[in-house]
C-alpha cells in the first residue's frame, strides 16, 4: 500500500519532468493548430473560395463595375406600319423621410417641405393634397420611405421631368421597363401582353426584361425581347473609372420587330361595335373575325369579354383566347360545308323534294328549328331556311365515309397553327348514324374559330382553302434582315364550280324571301350569307341547354358574293339582356363593319377625299390641338398633362369633319364635359379610360354624375343621363 503513494511522492519531487510532459504535450496542440492552419490556407490558395464565395470575384467587384444594357423589345405594327405594342420606361415615386439621410457634404436628402411636395405631387398624381399630405406623415416616426401606391406607378418620362423641375427635396423615382399599347382594346387576346416579371431575385432590376405572357406577344418572345448587352469599367474605391482604362462593352441585340396583318381602320371600328353590342346585349361570349379570303390574313378580331392591355382593365376577368382556345359545336353554319362536300361528291338533288319538319335516325327524332317545317319543299329550299332535316337527308345521299372524308379535307380536326397560342384541335362524334346525321348541321362537332375561317376561305376563295394569318413578317433591327410570312394554302377540298354553287345558296339566304338572313342585306353590295343556332350542351354533359337565349348565335358572310374580298364571321353566346332577334343583334356589328370594309375597297380604286385620323401620339396637347383642329375635327383633352399618350381615333382611321378626337395624356385622367355627346362617344370614352361608364336614357348626353374636370379615379363609376332633342 506504501508503493503508490511513494510514485506520487517523487512524480511531485521531480517538476523538471511534468514540465517536460507538459511542453510536449502543448508542442502537440501547436503542430495540429499549424497543420490545420496550412490545410485551410492551401484550400483557399487552390480553391479560391471561402463559404462558396469566389474571392477572385469578390476582389473583382472592389474594383470592377459592371453594368446591364438593356435590350429593346421589338415593336408590333399593325399593317400600315403604326406601333401598336411599343417598348417603354415607366418610373415609380417614392419620398424619404428619414432625417439622418444626408450626403457626404452634409446635404439634405430627405423630403424637408412637405407641403409644397404635397401641392406640386396633387398636379401630377390623381391623389388630392390631404392624401399625400397624409402618406408624408406617416403614424410611424421612424419611416425611412414612402410610396404613393398605384398612383405613384407607371408614371411618364414627361410627368418625371415635370416633377423633376420643381426641384423637390427627397423625391426620387425608379425606372421600370413598360410595354405601351397606345390603342388600348385592340385586338388585346391576339396581340397579347408583355409584363416585367419579378420572380428572379437574383436578377437586378436593370436586368429584368419584359416576358410575353398572351397572344404574339408569348408565340414570339424569344424574337421580340432581345438580347441584354453589358459594359464594365475598373474603378478606384470611389466608384470612379480608373484613369488609362477602357470599358469592356458588349452590345445589346435589340428585340426583332413584328408586322401584323390587321387593318387598325377596320379593327378599331370593330372594337367599338363590339363594345356597344357588349353593353346593350350582355352575352357571356362575343366572337369576330374579318378576313381576306383571297391571302387568309386576318384584317380584323375581337372578342369580348376582353381587357385594355395599357389599364389593365378586366385582365383579370379572361384570358383565354377564344379565337383558338375554344372548341364550341358551330350550329347550322356548319350547313355551309355539308352543302360543299355534296355539290363536289355529286351528290346533291336540288329539285327533289322532301317532307321537312322532322327525321327519325338511329332512335333519335331530329327537328327542324321551328319544330313544324314547311311541309314538303326541294332540297334547294333546305339551306336558305336553315332545315335540319334537309341536311340530315343531304348527309344520307352522301354517305357517312364520305362526310367524314370532306371534314377532314377542310382540315376539321387539325389545328391550324395561325401563331395565337393555346389552340384546340377539336373533337367530333361519330360513332353512331345519329351522331353522323347531327354534324351535318353543326352538332356533335366541335371546332374553333379559326378552324372556321379556314374552311370558309376555301368557299369564297373558289376552292382554295388558306391558312389564317395574321403575322405578315419580322424584321431585325440589328442586321436588317426581313422574314416574311407568305401567305399559304392548306389545300383544295372543292372545285371552283362548288364553291359558285355554295355561294349562290348563301345569296338565298339574304335575299330570297324565305331567307333566315334577309336583315344582313347591305345597300349597294351583293352579300352571300349563313346564319347559324347552336344549343349549348349542359356542363355536365347531360343534354342541351333550355331557353331562348341559351344558344350560340352566329352569322358568317362572304362579299362581294360574285368574288368575295372579305369574310366576316361572328359568334354570340348567351346574351343576358336578349331585347331583340339574335340575327339583328348580330347585324348591329355585321352590316356596318362589312359595309366600311367594302367602302375602304372601293374608295381604293377610286380617287378618295375622305380625311384620314392623324397621328398626334406623342406631340404636346397644343400641337395636337392644332393639328386636328386644322383637319376640322374636334380635340377633348383627357387628363391633366400636357403630352398626348393616347388618342381615339387611332391614325389612319377615317373621319369625319367634325368629329370628336379624344386625347389622353399624361397624369391623371379627367372627366370631360359630356353634354351633347352620343352614347357611341360615351361609350369609347370608357373603352379609351377604361373607366366604369354607364348610360341611361336614350338619346344624347345631358347629365353627367361626375362634373367635369373632376379626377374620374375619384369615382368608382359614373353615370351619363341621355335624353332625345325636344
Amino acid at each position: 500500500m506504501k508503493a503508490p503513494r511513494n510514485k506520487r511522492l517523487m512524480n511531485q519531487k521531480n517538476p523538471r519532468r511534468n514540465r517536460q510532459t507538459f511542453g510536449g504535450f502543448f508542442l502537440l496542440i501547436l503542430v495540429g493548430v499549424f497543420l490545420l492552419f496550412v490545410f485551410r490556407f492551401s484550400y483557399i490558395v487552390i480553391s479560391g473560395q471561402v463559404n462558396n464565395e469566389n474571392l477572385s470575384q469578390k476582389a473583382s467587384a472592389l474594383y470592377q463595375n459592371s453594368t446591364v444594357l438593356r435590350a429593346k423589345r421589338g415593336t408590333i405594327y399593325d399593317a400600315s406600319g403604326t406601333a401598336i405594342a411599343e417598348d417603354s420606361t415607366t418610373y415609380s415615386l417614392y419620398a424619404i423621410l428619414d432625417k439622418n439621410h444626408v450626403g457626404t457634404n452634409g446635404k439634405k436628402l430627405y423630403v424637408t417641405d412637405k407641403a409644397k411636395t404635397a401641392r406640386v405631387l396633387s398636379h401630377y398624381l390623381p391623389l388630392s393634397r390631404q392624401n399625400i399630405l397624409k402618406r408624408l406623415n406617416p403614424k410611424n416616426p421612424n419611416t425611412f420611405q414612402v410610396e404613393f401606391g398605384a398612383a405613384g406607378k407607371g408614371l411618364s418620362l414627361s410627368i418625371k421631368q415635370a416633377i423633376d423641375k420643381a426641384n423637390l427635396k427627397g423625391i426620387y423615382f425608379n425606372e421600370t421597363p413598360a410595354r405601351l399599347y397606345p390603342n388600348g382594346i385592340f385586338a388585346s387576346h391576339q396581340v397579347g401582353l408583355a409584363q416585367l416579371q419579378n420572380h428572379d431575385e437574383k436578377t437586378s432590376a436593370e436586368a429584368q426584361n419584359l416576358t410575353g405572357i398572351m397572344g404574339l406577344e408569348k408565340t414570339f418572345n424569344s424574337s421580340l425581347r432581345g438580347v441584354n448587352g453589358s459594359k464594365k469599367i475598373k474603378k478606384d474605391s470611389y466608384g470612379y473609372q480608373l484613369p488609362n482604362t477602357k470599358a469592356k462593352e458588349k452590345a445589346a441585340k435589340n428585340g426583332n420587330n413584328l408586322y401584323l396583318t390587321l387593318d387598325t381602320r377596320l379593327q378599331t371600328y370593330l372594337e367599338t361595335l363590339m363594345s356597344n353590342a357588349q353593353t346593350k346585349y350582355q352575352p357571356k361570349q362575343l366572337n369576330a373575325v374579318l378576313m381576306n379570303p383571297k391571302t387568309g390574313q386576318i384584317l380584323a378580331a375581337s372578342q369580348r369579354p376582353t381587357f385594355n392591355p395599357q389599364t389593365g382593365t378586366g385582365l383579370g376577368n379572361f384570358w383565354r383566347d377564344t379565337l383558338v382556345a375554344d372548341a364550341y359545336e358551330p350550329g347550322s353554319v356548319m350547313k355551309v360545308f355539308t352543302l360543299a362536300a355534296a355539290i363536289d361528291a355529286g351528290k346533291y338533288q336540288p329539285n327533289t323534294t322532301y317532307a321537312s319538319g322532322q327525321i327519325r335516325v338511329g332512335g333519335t327524332t331530329i327537328h327542324d328549328w321551328n319544330k313544324t317545317g314547311w311541309g314538303t319543299i326541294p332540297f334547294s329550299e333546305a339551306f336558305a331556311r336553315s332545315s335540319n332535316v334537309g341536311f340530315v337527308h343531304i348527309q344520307q345521299l352522301m354517305g357517312q365515309a364520305k362526310w367524314l372524308h370532306y371534314i377532314k379535307k377542310f382540315k376539321f380536326m387539325q389545328k391550324t397553327n395561325s401563331m395565337l397560342p393555346g389552340e384546340v384541335s377539336g373533337s367530333l362524334q361519330y360513332q353512331h348514324a345519329s351522331d353522323q346525321a347531327i354534324t351535318a348541321f353543326g352538332q356533335g362537332i366541335n371546332v374553333n374559330t379559326m378552324q372556321m375561317m379556314q374552311g370558309f376561305s376555301a368557299i369564297a376563295n373558289n376552292g382554295k382553302e388558306m391558312k389564317p394569318q395574321i403575322v405578315a413578317k419580322m424584321t431585325d433591327p440589328n442586321t436588317g434582315k426581313t422574314t416574311n410570312y407568305q401567305p399559304r394554302s392548306v389545300g383544295k377540298p372543292i372545285s371552283q364550280d362548288t364553291a359558285e354553287q355554295v355561294r349562290q345558296a348563301m345569296e338565298d339566304v339574304v335575299y330570297k324571301k324565305y331567307g333566315t338572313g334577309r336583315v344582313y342585306a347591305i345597300p349597294g353590295y351583293k352579300i352571300a350569307a349563313k346564319t347559324g343556332t347552336a344549343e349549348i350542351s349542359h356542363a355536365n354533359g347531360g343534354g342541351y341547354l333550355a331557353g331562348r337565349n341559351n344558344y350560340i348565335f352566329s352569322v358568317v358572310g362572304m362579299a362581294p358574293a360574285d368574288d368575295p374580298k372579305y369574310v366576316l364571321y361572328i359568334t354570340m353566346k348567351q346574351p343576358q339582356n336578349m331585347t331583340k332577334e339574335a340575327s339583328v343583334i348580330l347585324s348591329e356589328i355585321f352590316n356596318p363593319l362589312m359595309k366600311r370594309a367594302l367602302d375602304y375597297e372601293q374608295s381604293n380604286a377610286t380617287t378618295t377625299t375622305q380625311a384620314q385620323m392623324p397621328n398626334v401620339t406623342g406631340k404636346t396637347v397644343s400641337d395636337a390641338t392644332a393639328a386636328l383642329k386644322q383637319k376640322q375635327l374636334t380635340p377633348i383633352q383627357i387628363g391633366t398633362g400636357n403630352t398626348v399618350v393616347q388618342q381615339m381615333p387611332v391614325k389612319n382611321e377615317v373621319v369625319l369633319d367634325h368629329q370628336r378626337v379624344l386625347l389622353l395624356t399624361n397624369g391623371g385622367m379627367t372627366m370631360p364635359d359630356v353634354t351633347g355627346w352620343s352614347k357611341s362617344d360615351i361609350l369609347k370614352l370608357a373603352e379609351l379610360t377604361g373607366k366604369n361608364i354607364t348610360t341611361k336614357g336614350t338619346g344624347y348626353a345631358t347629365k353627367q354624375s361626375l362634373p367635369a374636370k373632376s379626377l374620374l379615379n375619384s369615382a368608382k363609376s359614373i353615370t351619363v343621363t341621355l335624353s332625345k332633342p325636344k
